[in-house]
């Protein structure tokens, strides 16, 4: 599964180089597997906080979200997928230092087992 999202993010970087920021949205696409002991309250607090976050920082320009739901059973251990789009890749260079981003990591941190994240420019 790890050689399989390696490839999957050596192919979307490859797709990057293919296009610029004038030709499409800057997608930021987070996976998360949450640790065993976090309970469905302290889950549901961090998807809160996330939606909440997207509200904070004004580059971004749409959110969604949702759980693993796929029959493959090929998610090694991933339930959340979130999706944060900006115009360009100027508006995730305001997000990822943002106080507000910094303070959803710091609360994130203690409930994460695993994170993936994969930046892509939409086709």
């Amino acid at each position: 599964m790890k050689a399989a999202l390696f490839a999957l993010a050596l192919l979307l970087s490859a797709m990057t180089t293919l296009a610029t920021a004038a030709d499409a949205p800057y997608r930021h696409v987070v996976f998360f597997k949450f640790k065993d002991s976090a309970t469905p309250a302290e889950v549901q607090g961090i998807e809160n906080a996330f939606i909440e976050l997207t509200k904070k920082v004004n580059t971004v320009t749409a959110f969604e979200w949702g759980t693993n739901v796929s029959p493959e059973g090929l998610n090694d251990g991933f339930t959340h997928c979130f999706l944060v789009t900006f115009k360009d890749k100027a508006g995730l260079d305001v997000y990822l230092p943002h106080p507000e981003h910094s303070a959803f990591v710091a609360k994130l941190k203690p409930l994460l087992d695993k994170v993936c994240v994969v930046d892509f420019v939409a086709k």
